[in-house]
């Protein structure tokens, strides 16, 4: 025994105390309190040190604390960890940014919505769609089940000015044809709207998007319901003919064709700019010492420019394409099937693009836009300058990124991707548009060339979700992240973030 005190000397001092402390009872709670307790306490220099095993026990007693509180988070947790920015701060707050489930569901339905446009193409080109001359939005869910179903829808077509003008021998196999078309073409809307409805609900009611991303369903969801709308206000048109004169071909209104396909045009580029955008924030937070360099690089001066001739050039795809739809209102491209001759010339005869027979008002005030809307002959003359203007704007802005040292220098690689493919889809676009006016507009030849200007719209869609900026809350998210990563940046880059989160530090002396 003497060995081991000589061994370990703090022994010897602290046995006694051990030993009251194990053995000694303590006090009685319950016990009468004398004055002498209740004296006032010692002086803080006065009493006597805990014991190791004392604090041992006192530690021992203590509830056990979660890891994940008392572990102190840092830069590389941030870094490798971009979910804690997406679970909520607190059980009824929103998150800073949506779920990726949020995004591959946007572009799930932009996929949706890309199919449908085509379909309806063909539903257009097969002339079925005024074969349902009602609109039934819950009802018409079911198709006709019996014979007596099917004679009935049969006979309120029959006194449809198609029917009467275009095929008064169709038979009823014909006409069930054409009508199954259509009701498959109705169908997949109501699909459409059901499955972006419930969705939107469930992932604001859960939180799994923010307020911002809240309301930007919330208005895609009013889209489509409104394109509803739009689709059976352009059916009634082409059941009266009223168009230029009674008796002439029935069809539906090009205006409201254009209408109709523009709103379809809107809804797909907000669903799949919506998604790409969330799995752009994604991959930032994945890895935010690339992505405060990304800010800076997309905040240069060089790329301002080229971000607006990127949206200019995506309006230019979109004003092309709804010319595209006026051609096709007026089956304006079974005229002049060459190119890119149209007739004589380049262009026809100025009587004929100006003809008065399109004005409506005796002093023909309204000649010029009259004829360029409803005018064949030029309304397929404005189509092939605005093509014509679209596929110069791309190959010049591809010529400007290969030309232009300082946009050469800052293009990020995705974008000159992007930019490369919208290259290979104009070419595409442009060789199935002349084959379709070559080839007297073929259904097939049709439905492609307009898939191919909903595909080049896409590719303009996705070469700016590359280079735009993100939302400014995120990009306050991601800077905030610079005292955690602050040799990641050179001190130009960080000025150039300063910039693109609006360098708030800048206007604090002068609110000072």
């Amino acid at each position: 025994m003497a060995s081991i005190f000589q061994s370990f000397p703090q022994l010897r001092t602290a046995a006694p105390r051990l030993a009251r402390r194990l053995f000694v009872p303590p006090p009685c709670l319950n016990a009468p309190i004398s004055s002498s307790a209740r004296a006032a306490p010692a002086p803080r220099h006065a009493r006597p040190k805990p014991s190791v095993l004392h604090a041992v026990r006192y530690k021992s007693t203590q509830p056990l604390k979660s890891s994940a509180a008392t572990a102190p988070s840092s830069a590389g947790d941030h870094a490798t960890r971009p979910e804690t920015t997406v679970n909520t701060d607190g059980s009824s707050g929103s998150p800073k940014t949506s779920s990726k489930s949020v995004a591959y569901w946007l572009l799930g339905s932009a996929a949706s919505v890309f199919g449908i446009v085509v379909f309806g193409g063909l539903t257009r080109l097969t002339e079925s769609g005024l074969s349902i001359t009602e609109w039934r939005p819950v009802t018409g869910s079911l198709p006709p089940l019996s014979a007596a179903d099917w004679e009935r829808e049969f006979a309120k077509y029959r006194s449809s000015p198609e029917f009467a003008r275009l095929n008064a021998n169709m038979t009823l196999p014909e006409f069930q044809q054409i009508y199954w078309m259509e009701w498959t073409h109705r169908l997949w809307g109501r699909l459409i709207g059901v499955t972006f409805l419930v969705p939107t609900v469930y992932f604001i009611a859960r939180r799994r998007v923010p307020a911002s991303m809240a309301a930007k369903l919330v208005g895609i969801c009013a889209m489509i319901g409104f394109q509803g709308v739009i689709g059976w206000w352009m059916v009634k048109s082409g059941l009266k003919d009223d168009l230029f004169a009674p008796g002439s071909h029935p069809r539906v209104s090009q205006y409201r064709l254009a209408t109709h396909l523009g709103a379809a045009f809107v809804v797909y580029c907000s669903m799949l700019y919506t998604g790409l955008s969330i799995l752009k924030e994604h991959r930032m937070l994945a890895d935010p010492a690339a992505a405060l360099a990304k800010l800076a690089t997309l905040n240069h001066p060089a790329l301002r420019l080229f971000r607006g001739s990127v949206v200019a050039l995506s309006l230019l795809v979109f004003t092309t394409a709804m010319s595209g739809a006026l051609v096709a209102g007026l089956d304006a491209g079974l005229i002049y099937n060459e190119f890119p001759y149209m007739g004589l010339g380049l262009t026809p005869p100025r009587k004929e693009l100006f003809d008065p027979f399109y004005s409506h008002v005796p002093d023909h005030s309204d000649l010029w836009w009259r004829n360029m809307l409803e005018n064949p002959s030029l309304v397929q003359l404005d189509h092939r300058l605005l093509a014509t203007t679209t596929f110069t704007a791309v190959m010049a802005l591809f010529a400007y990124t290969r030309f232009s040292r300082g946009v050469r220098a800052q293009l990020p690689p995705d974008a000159r991707k992007g930019l490369l493919g919208m290259v290979h889809l104009v070419w595409m676009q442009a060789a199935l548009g002349i084959s379709t006016l070559v080839y007297m507009v073929p259904t097939w030849l049709a439905a492609a060339h307009q898939a191919g200007a909903l595909a080049l719209l896409t590719g303009a869609v996705v070469l700016y979700s590359r280079i735009s900026m993100p939302r400014r809350s995120f990009v306050n998210q991601v800077t905030a992240m610079r005292q955690l990563l602050p040799r990641h940046l050179s001190p130009v880059s960080r000025s150039r973030l300063g910039a693109a989160k609006g360098s708030p530090a800048k206007k604090s002396p002068a609110k000072a």
